[in-house]
């Protein structure tokens, strides 16, 4: 069950529509994870820093069970992630941050139990 989060300070205006059912779709093949699975919340218009400037950027966060708890692993996902963040937003790598969130199965609750026991 990936849990993604996209925080920017570009203003909602400048997020393409539907970017979080495609952003959905792109984590379902970027992690082999069902896309039925997949949650994702996008942030627009925070007050944000990167690199010491104001200037457009993006911070996703990628929490997963069993598919981001290895450098070798995220190295690829970054990549992949990166593509599609450049291209749906028009931004510099440099302006783009991901970070990784392995979790585990009793960290995740749903249908009032965790998935440790679904």
């Amino acid at each position: 069950m990936p849990i993604i989060e996209l925080d920017t300070n570009l203003p909602a205006d400048r997020v393409p529509a539907g970017l979080e059912k495609r952003l959905c779709a792109a984590t379902a093949a970027i992690l082999g994870k069902p896309e039925d699975r997949v949650i994702v919340t996008v942030r627009p218009g925070l007050t944000m820093v990167l690199g010491g400037t104001t200037e457009p950027c993006v911070q996703l966060v990628i929490s997963s069970i069993g598919v981001v708890g290895t450098a070798e692993d995220n190295r690829g996902h970054s990549a992949r992630y990166f593509e599609f963040l450049t291209k749906e937003l028009a931004l510099d790598q440099d302006r783009i941050i991901i970070r990784f969130y392995p979790l585990e199965p009793w960290q995740i609750g749903k249908d009032g139990t965790v998935v440790t026991f679904l």
